[in-house]
């Protein structure tokens, strides 16, 4: 057999049949396949040795799809990652809880009013809170509720161990019947309305970043008043990874808070930030050590929540008027940016190898 022992054939052959018998790997195959049948079109690869048993698995998977178009590979691969994330995230539970007052209740957040300070949670801790539609939704509804209700001050945190790792990117799986266009104006249409609901909080609002940070929930930081994080958060906006861009108004104000420069780092080079530098760049308002700051940060906001509610509203109105008028431009300016990145090739097939490299053999 051309130099192969029988043994050699008989290891490669169990090795392959183990690779293909397993559900995981035969998923694993699956998406590969149709990755690059998404990406590259029909298979014409030359089929690799018998011996080289994973990239044969491979070529047989992708050659196994034939001629089916690029788009409709598109719209399998998302349909199987979107069915997969449904399973996991169905196996993961979650608290509900209604707000103090409130006839509200929410699936992704734990809200509570005490002491005069109204808590939004996010809570999501097995999926390291990342943001999915239903979130969004949410927040801007726990937004629009604590900024009527009779507390002094709103605090933003996390559940578990992370903040918040951002866009859930299984939103982008989710394409309508009007193909990725319509998916594009929805997702911009909420954007929109979720930064407005930061940009016009009436309130003195507080992040309280208990761990890591990722994409939207760092740029909207530059919209709350104050932030206060462990010393174990790291901050990182990975926008050109993922062939998209800045939104959150951070386009305007990480300049203004650290320079174009540093802020070029974060926006367009994706460069993660610990919780002393973001600090010393004027992201961060003071970071705390991470075996205390829970108690610290607590102290200090029920001391807060006891000043006078409408002189710290009306103080608030004066600090944020200057610049509400720019802000809402800039909302709109890096909301269109986006709709036009979501509908491109090139932030498709990024977030297309997002996945593929977290499904990889």
């Amino acid at each position: 057999m051309m130099g192969v022992t029988v043994e050699q054939f008989e290891q490669a052959k169990s090795k392959l049949s183990t690779l293909k018998d397993d559900p995981g790997n035969e998923v694993k195959l699956k998406i590969y396949a149709l990755f690059k049948q998404a990406t590259q079109g029909p298979c014409n690869a030359p089929k690799p040795g018998m011996l080289d048993f994973v990239n044969k698995a491979k070529w047989d998977a992708w050659k196994s799809l034939g001629s089916i178009s690029q788009d409709e590979a598109r719209q399998k691969y998302c349909d199987l990652i979107g069915s997969l994330v449904e399973e996991e995230t169905g196996s993961s539970a979650q608290v509900s809880a209604q707000p103090a007052g409130s006839g509200a209740t929410y699936e992704t957040l734990l809200v509570t009013k005490e002491d005069d300070i109204t808590t939004i949670k996010l809570n999501r801790p097995a999926k390291k809170n990342a943001i999915t539609t239903e979130m969004y939704n949410e927040i801007i509804a726990a937004l629009e509720q604590a900024a009527t209700d009779d507390s002094v001050i709103t605090v933003v945190t996390g559940a578990g161990d992370f903040y918040c790792s951002g866009n859930d990117l299984t939103n982008f799986t989710k394409i309508p019947e009007n193909g990725v266009e319509e998916m594009a104006r929805r997702g911009a249409d909420l954007l929109r309305k979720y930064v407005n609901a930061y940009i016009d909080f009436p309130k003195p609002l507080v992040a309280v970043v208990n761990g890591p940070a990722v994409g939207v929930s760092v740029t909207v930081l530059g919209l709350f008043d104050l932030v206060y994080a462990t010393e174990r958060a790291t901050f990182h906006t990975p926008f050109s990874q993922l062939g998209q861009s800045a939104e959150g108004c951070s386009s305007y104000t990480f300049p203004k808070l650290m320079g174009a420069a540093k802020a070029s780092e974060m926006l367009l080079f994706n460069k993660k930030l610990t919780a002393v530098q973001a600090c010393e760049l004027g992201l961060v308002t003071e970071v705390f050590p991470d075996s205390s700051f829970q108690s610290e940060v607590w102290t200090r906001l029920k001391a807060y929540a006891k000043l006078p509610r409408n002189s710290l509203a009306l103080s608030k109105q004066l600090i944020r008027s200057v610049e509400k008028e720019r802000l809402h431009a800039v909302n709109d300016a890096e909301v269109e940016r986006l709709m036009e990145r979501w509908m491109s090739d090139e932030c498709f097939n990024a977030v297309m190898s997002f996945f593929q490299a977290k499904a990889k053999l």
